[in-house]
């Protein structure tokens, strides 16, 4: 399946959930990567702030347990720049005053910058992605243009409400695939914790 059908059919389907049951399955994500992916003191985690709107994973969750478990895990959230399709990087603290954007995505306002080569591990959104690694967002290139800034050890980690589809035939050379992904029924690739 290409891109373009991939993303209308996830975003219908998307649509279609109950709110409580983008909120069942984001807590099962959530609970699949604190299982999964044991972090350190001085790590840096780049987590994505949802759209709640457009049912996409929750990831308070997320921020809330590194909050209370892991405090020395510094949370950096991104902000977008519309115009020129690109992201920078915001410390997230408790502190933080945050804005609803043009797209609904909560900011943070005045928050201390973090350059892309400082994150350890990124949480990303997606619509779709394939047993590849290949993934499907909604196809601006905000995504694919901060991972190419990253280091190269950066984990890539996919936040899906849905399973893998097969194969997303018009992946390219600029695409930036993922290491992991995590929908609310397990760890692809099935094999890989990073714990193991």
């Amino acid at each position: 399946m290409h891109k373009a059908e991939l993303r209308k059919t996830m975003l219908q389907r998307r649509r279609a959930l109950s709110v409580d049951e983008v909120a069942v399955r984001s807590q099962r994500i959530a609970d699949l990567f604190f299982q999964h992916f044991p972090l350190q003191a001085g790590q840096t985690v780049h987590v994505f702030l949802p759209i709640i709107k457009n049912n996409e994973v929750n990831t308070w969750p997320i921020i809330e347990r590194l909050r209370l478990e892991c405090p020395e895990v510094r949370v950096v959230v991104p902000v977008t720049d519309a115009g020129q399709h690109t992201l920078s990087h915001h410390q997230l603290t408790e502190e933080s005053v945050l804005v609803e954007n043009a797209w609904g995505i909560p900011e943070p306002q005045d928050a201390e910058i973090v350059h892309a080569r400082e994150v350890d591990l990124v949480l990303i959104p997606l619509l779709a992605f394939d047993k590849q690694g290949h993934r499907v967002g909604y196809g601006k290139g905000f995504y694919d243009r901060f991972l190419a800034d990253c280091r190269p050890d950066v984990v890539k980690v996919g936040l899906s409400l849905e399973p893998p589809v097969e194969r997303i035939a018009d992946s390219n050379v600029y695409d930036v695939p993922l290491d992991f992904a995590i929908t609310p029924d397990g760890v692809w690739p099935e094999a890989s914790a990073l714990h193991s």
